[in-house]
């Protein structure tokens, strides 16, 4: 009864969490339907609908862009890859997947980071695709474990050896004795003493205390089976954005125009600090893009000072400048992909590669910052201003604190930790060496497509890294 007992409150708690957990996944959505505006359940959105995208909304379904202005989306939850990509109108429609830049689709699950958009609702539910990754583990056959079965196969061999010596004790008693109701009996008596019943109940009550003792840590446990091959485990498999990363940009290097770099540790020195404060002032006021938030979390808005214009980044220029206002004077301050700050600049596009590959060697997202004095009448576009390049920024998704040792304790439990990611192989490499994973080959997305079973099972022997998967 405890047995029993415990592993149904065990099992009641855990779906009481999964459902609260996937209440939390269904978000509110903004529709237009019949020409009004209607804010809605997200379950409750159908194909065809419009649905209006704006900063910090959550997307409920797949759907391809009608229109939209510079949309920028996390898909994380689908790629792996943390930082935004950008979207873009197509005149054609076609088959998309998550990833990349200038796709026409928003999928399910991603969140809009900057801009805004209408878009037309093409898949819900099982048919989007998070749908499809919840339906193929939905049919995901469940085996049964491994001590289960060895238990199977022990009582099996003790009941046959048990018949086996009650059809015996039953013949000698019987015939010695010429009494076979007592000879039945007594074999009945051996078969019982023989059969080890006590086995399967022992058995299911550990797997219950386990999933009791790991719920201590928080561990939600669906079937108290799964213990008994966690404990078995010999080699883990991890995503690295939001497992192994706390999945949020942090500044981790910023480097001067004259070469010198510093980490953003306080105080900062004049020079540096002015870089910090222009990759601020070049960012959202209000961000919901992950490495704006960084610039506002290492240097807050200046007071006095007031926006008076934006340009913001595009498909052909990927950069973004704002004209801030300050004693009546004009400033215009600009960040984007480094080759766009250098064309902003009048220098050429691959003036700051070397820089920038040295930077992007640590597992660094690079960003370039420029800033230019603004006088008399704005120009049209951000590529009339006199710039000036002001320095190169460095942004990584941190390794979680615990991550080392984690890593460590599998490694001293012996099970092999092997990182699966979206992301770059240098980026990869770069965490993988943090997370104490060591110095190993990485395999792309790519180059896993071209490989036959057993040219990947050789390749596993010694690749603990595998980066651009989708």
């Amino acid at each position: 009864c405890l047995s029993v007992g415990i592993t149904v409150v065990q099992e009641a708690r855990t779906e009481g969490v999964l459902e609260a957990l996937r209440d939390l996944t269904s978000p509110r959505a903004l529709v237009i339907r019949g020409g009004d505006r209607l804010r809605i359940p997200g379950r409750e959105v159908v194909r065809g609908d419009l649905i209006v995208l704006a900063e910090g909304d959550r997307v409920p379904a797949d759907a391809r862009l009608v229109e939209t202005a510079h949309l920028l989306a996390d898909e994380s939850l689908l790629t792996g890859e943390a930082v935004p990509v950008r979207k873009k109108l197509h005149a054609k429609a076609t088959a998309q997947r998550p990833g990349g830049e200038d796709l026409d689709q928003v999928f399910s699950g991603s969140l809009i980071v900057g801009g805004a958009a209408v878009a037309e609702v093409t898949a819900t539910g099982l048919l989007s695709e998070i749908g499809k990754i919840g339906k193929s583990l939905s049919l995901l056959e469940t085996e049964t474990p491994h001590l289960q079965k060895q238990m199977q196969s022990l009582v099996l061999w003790f009941a046959l050896i048990g018949g086996a010596v009650s059809l015996a004790v039953v013949g000698l008693y019987g015939v010695t004795h010429g009494d076979w109701l007592a000879a039945i009996l007594a074999g009945i008596a051996v078969g019982m003493s023989m059969l080890p019943e006590e086995f399967p109940m022992v058995l299911a009550v550990f797997m219950a205390m386990g999933a009791w003792r790991i719920s201590a840590a928080r561990v939600l446990t669906r079937r108290a089976s799964a213990i008994e091959t966690l404990g078995a485990a010999s080699v883990l498999c991890t995503d690295k954005t939001g497992t192994l990363t706390e999945n949020r940009m942090t500044i981790a290097a910023l480097q001067l125009a004259s070469g010198e770099t510093s980490a953003p540790t306080a105080p900062l020195q004049p020079g540096f600090a002015a870089l910090a404060m222009a990759g601020t002032l070049a960012s959202a006021t209000k961000p919901f893009d992950p490495m704006e938030k960084a610039f506002h979390s290492l240097t807050p808005l200046p007071k006095g000072m007031a926006l008076q214009h934006s340009y913001p980044l595009s498909a052909d220029l990927l950069a973004m400048t704002q004209v801030w206002q300050r004693d009546g004077q004009q400033i215009a301050y600009a960040k984007g992909a480094p080759e766009a700050v250098a064309r902003l600049c009048g220098l050429p596009e691959t003036a700051l590669q070397t820089q920038v590959d040295a930077l992007a060697a640590e597992g660094l997202r690079v960003l370039a910052v420029a800033e230019a004095p603004v006088v008399g009448a704005l120009p049209a576009t951000q590529t009339d201003l006199p710039f000036r390049l002001l320095g190169l920024v460095g942004l990584a998704d941190p390794l979680r604190a615990a991550v080392p040792q984690a890593v460590a304790t599998c490694k001293a439990a012996g099970i092999r930790v092997i990182m699966i990611t979206g992301d770059h192989p240098t980026t990869a490499q770069a965490i993988a060496r943090a997370a104490g994973l060591g110095k190993t080959a990485v395999i792309t997305g790519d180059q896993l497509a071209q490989l036959d079973d057993a040219a990947l099972k050789k390749a596993l022997r010694h690749t603990n890294v595998f980066a651009r998967i989708k």
